[in-house]
């Protein structure tokens, strides 16, 4: 049996195409006649379309990469009040920008003193501003002005919102969290559980078990409540599904049980898999607008499934460089999801539209993928200049 190695080169693999897939789906949205499987399924059907299946899997390895990041800032000689602060800053910056990005679908144009793509660039330069991995070389009094510019930035880009419509002006506030304060809400409680639990599998499938508990009795009817910050636990059982694989893979190679940790992954993604479908029709059915329970297990058993196939090819056959060509969306996976929010305003700006021939049909899913790619070529660029965000 092949052996592996500690440190999974694959999550990054894994992240890459996710991300990748991410920008693609986001993209193809916005374009019309295209087969429906690709899009996302109506709330009230029982199915999935393929563009219901990224973000889970994007949750899934968001709880991945959890105890690696944990580990390294332990091997730094951090304690436990760093570490927890660490989390909790890191959480905060994702949040902060799922909420503005939310509120960005509410923006109300006419009413505001800046255009809706004048606003978005201002905001995105703000978020780089702020959350930048400033090269080494550069003094801490240029970065903390080229930090607290930002602040300001954001905080008068704040101010200066307008939202809802004439009749019903609205500020900033909460109406969903969006994709990055999802992650963010479900890092912050997954990532403490990872920390308090100091990586102890059993307490780590205990508290999975909880957590999908309450996803499961709440779609059933069973658990009326809403309980803040956890909601229907359903991010943070997908991220605590990631957390475990990794804590069980540590483990295991660890003790070079190599054939135990692919019967084990094997097990789990097809037990996820069946379980999803098994408790289909008693919760709601599979539905990625209600977070349904079927939803989340029988996602969670196709990325499973997918990140062995990647150890696979990446950890076992050392083919990393088939993916070459995407290795930024895996390195710079934030600057790459707040890229588009730049692209998308510049082109609106320059009142450019595609041809009708890339905004439908196969032409548009061709453009769709080309859109993909630019961005990854973006950002690619951008990590060559030493300029890619960082919580």
């Amino acid at each position: 049996m092949n052996q592996l190695p500690l440190r999974i080169l694959s999550i990054d693999v894994l992240r890459a195409i996710t991300m990748f897939l991410m920008i693609f789906v986001n993209d193809v949205a916005g374009v019309s006649h295209i087969p429906g499987w690709i899009e996302h399924a109506p709330a009230d059907a029982d199915g999935m379309g393929f563009s219901d299946l990224i973000f889970p899997a994007f949750l899934f390895i968001v709880g991945l990469s959890l105890p690696f990041a944990i580990q390294s800032r332990k091997d730094k000689g951090l304690g436990q009040f760093s570490i927890s602060g660490y989390l909790v800053l890191r959480a905060l910056a994702l949040i902060i920008m799922g909420f503005f990005h939310v509120n960005l679908e509410n923006y109300n144009e006419q009413a505001a003193l800046l255009s809706y793509p004048v606003y978005t660039i201002l905001l995105t330069v703000g978020f780089f501003l702020v959350w930048l991995d400033y090269p080494a070389t550069l003094s801490k009094v240029k970065k903390n002005a080229f930090i607290g510019v930002g602040i300001v930035l954001i905080v008068l880009l704040a101010v200066l919102y307008k939202g809802g419509s004439a009749e019903n002006p609205e500020g900033l506030k909460p109406h969903w969290w969006g994709i990055l304060g999802i992650i963010g809400w479900a890092y912050l409680v997954s990532a403490f559980v990872y920390l308090f639990s100091k990586g102890n599998i059993l307490l780590l499938m205990l508290a999975f078990v909880a957590f999908a508990a309450i996803n499961i009795t709440s779609h059933m009817g069973l658990f009326p409540y809403h309980l803040w910050i956890i909601g229907d636990a359903s991010s943070i059982t997908l991220m605590l599904g990631g957390v475990l694989i990794t804590s069980m893979y540590k483990k295991l190679i660890g003790y070079q049980k190599y054939l135990d940790f692919w019967i084990l992954i094997t097990f789990y993604g097809l037990l996820s898999f069946a379980f999803g479908m098994f408790i289909r029709p008693y919760t709601g059915g599979i539905s990625k607008i209600y977070s349904t329970p079927a939803w989340i297990f029988v996602c969670m058993g196709i990325t499973i499934i997918a990140f062995e196939v990647l150890i696979y090819v990446v950890d076992v056959k050392k083919k990393k460089d088939w993916f070459k060509i995407i290795k930024p969306a895996g390195t710079s996976t934030l600057t790459c999801y707040l890229i588009p929010y730049l692209l998308y305003s510049f082109l609106h700006l320059a009142h450019f539209h595609f041809p009708h021939f890339l905004s439908s049909g196969f032409g548009g899913i061709i453009r769709s993928f080309f859109v993909a790619f630019l961005v990854i070529g973006i950002v690619n660029f951008l990590e060559k200049k030493k300029m890619r965000l960082k919580v």
